[in-house]
């Protein structure tokens, strides 16, 4: 008698590979997305580059060949966009600057995604006690304060990088959360996935082998916004003071500018680069999702 060959799970209806293909297509159908990674691969470029580009210490004080200290010289050939009242080389910071917002942006758009995917997940799928626990945990953090929490996490645990990631992280995965457990909702209700179960595959399968992949590109949509709110927070938080004292960022540079009224000296090239470059970047993560919520939702292609 012939053994009984064992049942094999139903594949997923979208499976990962096709997913992965469309989204690293999407830039080169998009304007916008093409657009928006342009500009963060221009950033990553300099980050990387940062000590070629500007090989002098972005904090050291600097003095003129007469032995003065180089105190608001104006923009030049030696000094690009001048010094600070301090002496400081401002391109210097702008360049260096650029690893911090990149460090800040990458670090809480990956912990973002993936503890905001993975609640959505198992709070959509597996419904019940799981769902509300997570989804009233969700609610809390969404009713904190977002700026003046992110202060007093920073007060209390010290003035440091990481410390700004994990605050902004703590406060940004229920947005994610809430709407891709909505999805995961309408997904387990699939035939494929009823298939799946006729077939045994266990539960933590059908999450994320079969499930999972459908909703990626919304995950990576919320990753790019991340990038974006975690830079403007941390550029908030340094011109505040609440920033670490002892890394270049564009925020501290904004703050430093305030303190010695750069704006009332017309030194307009102290503040305004990186102002332009927090722009910039915030700009290019919303023209990334713009392109990526096409992926996810096709009939935003036909309006």
């Amino acid at each position: 008698m012939a053994e009984r060959a064992e049942p094999v799970p139903a594949r997923a209806s979208w499976p990962l590979l096709p997913v992965l293909k469309r989204m690293a297509a999407m830039p080169l159908k998009d304007p916008f997305a093409f657009a928006g990674l342009v500009i963060y691969l221009l950033f990553v470029l300099v980050a990387v580059f940062a000590d070629q580009l500007a090989p002098v210490d972005p904090l050291e004080i600097l003095f003129t060949k007469a032995g003065k200290l180089a105190a608001n010289v104006p923009p030049g050939v030696e000094f690009p966009l001048g010094t600070t009242n301090l002496g400081r080389d401002i391109y210097a910071q702008l360049v260096h600057g650029t690893r911090s917002a990149l460090a800040v942006g990458l670090s809480a758009a990956i912990i973002v995604a993936t503890v905001g995917t993975i609640v959505g997940l198992v709070a959509g799928y597996f419904g019940g006690t799981a769902d509300a626990v997570l989804m009233r945990i969700a609610d809390m953090a969404l009713s904190l304060p977002f700026l003046p929490f992110v202060i007093v996490l920073t007060g209390f645990l010290g003035a440091s990088t990481s410390n700004i990631v994990l605050a902004v992280a703590l406060l940004l995965w229920p947005n994610s959360a809430r709407v891709i457990r909505s999805q995961v909702l309408t997904l387990r209700e699939r035939a494929y996935v009823e298939a799946a179960r006729v077939t045994g595959a266990s539960a933590w399968r059908i999450l994320f082998v079969h499930i999972a992949p459908n909703i990626l590109p919304l995950s990576f949509v919320y990753a790019a916004i991340a990038i974006g709110w975690a830079i403007i927070t941390e550029a908030s938080v340094s011109f505040l003071g609440f920033g670490d004292s002892t890394s270049v960022s564009w925020g501290m540079m904004l703050q430093d500018a305030f303190a010695s009224q750069a704006l009332s000296r017309g030194q307009y090239a102290w503040f305004v680069p990186p102002g332009i470059c927090i722009v910039l970047v915030v700009v290019a993560g919303f023209f990334i999702s713009r392109g990526y919520e096409e992926v996810f939702m096709p009939r935003l292609r036909g309006r």
